[in-house]
């Protein structure tokens, strides 16, 4: 399997305007933060792969900053260590896209493409930004399982499936058969706040891919 960034499924441009309240905000961080990538953030992985894992946003000094999903703040460290753990990735995470970390059977996008303010995209954004989840989706023809960080997460790929998101209730540790083969697994934002607060454990992180390590072996 081949591990690339989205380069056959559709994505924002550079300066996509969808969002104009994310255009207006990346327009100011270009301005403060000129080295940064400052653009919607291209998914991570292989189309090949069997398990999409679907975050909320880039963060502004994390993804934002490095172009990569997850690199560059404390959610990459919990995540892409969980990734090498399970067989998902190998190499070594450094918080820089040039780090050479490989992922395996795995691709990460994320609901939202651009950077919100406060970490904190609307439901308009989000729906903006759902043609691009659906062609990732569209894209991945051995799909087997889908890992939803947060309820917005959870809430945008079930709507992306077709679903309604008040037929499938979010809860960490949750599983929804989405369609014959694909499921949906459900875990809680592995931000730094949700750990310091001891709402997710990296016990509890683990045991989600435990299970999804286990339904994908079983495919």
């Amino acid at each position: 399997m081949t591990n690339s960034v989205a380069t056959r499924v559709p994505a924002p441009g550079r300066d996509c305007g969808f969002c104009l309240r994310l255009a207006d905000f990346r327009q100011q961080n270009r301005t403060s933060f000129p080295h940064y990538h400052n653009a919607p953030v291209p998914s991570f992985g292989t189309l090949d792969g069997r398990l999409l894992i679907v975050g909320l946003a880039p963060g502004l000094h994390g993804a934002n900053q490095t172009g990569r999903p997850f690199t560059g703040d404390y959610a990459g460290d919990l995540l892409y260590d969980t990734l090498v753990r399970f067989g998902f990735a190998r190499g070594h995470y450094d918080r820089r896209p040039d780090d050479g970390l490989e992922l395996l059977d795995c691709r990460l996008t994320n609901a939202a493409r651009c950077v919100p303010p406060e970490n904190k995209p609307t439901p308009a954004e989000v729906a903006a930004c759902r043609p691009f989840l659906i062609g990732e989706i569209a894209a991945m023809p051995n799909l087997r399982a889908v890992v939803a960080l947060g309820t917005v997460s959870h809430n945008s790929t079930l709507t992306a499936f077709g679903l309604r998101p008040s037929h499938y209730r979010f809860g960490h540790g949750a599983r929804h058969a989405m369609r014959p083969g694909v499921e949906l697994f459900d875990s809680y934002h592995c931000s730094r706040y949700n750990t310091n607060t001891r709402r997710l454990t990296t016990e509890m992180f683990h045991s989600v891919f435990d299970t999804v390590r286990a339904h994908i072996d079983a495919g």
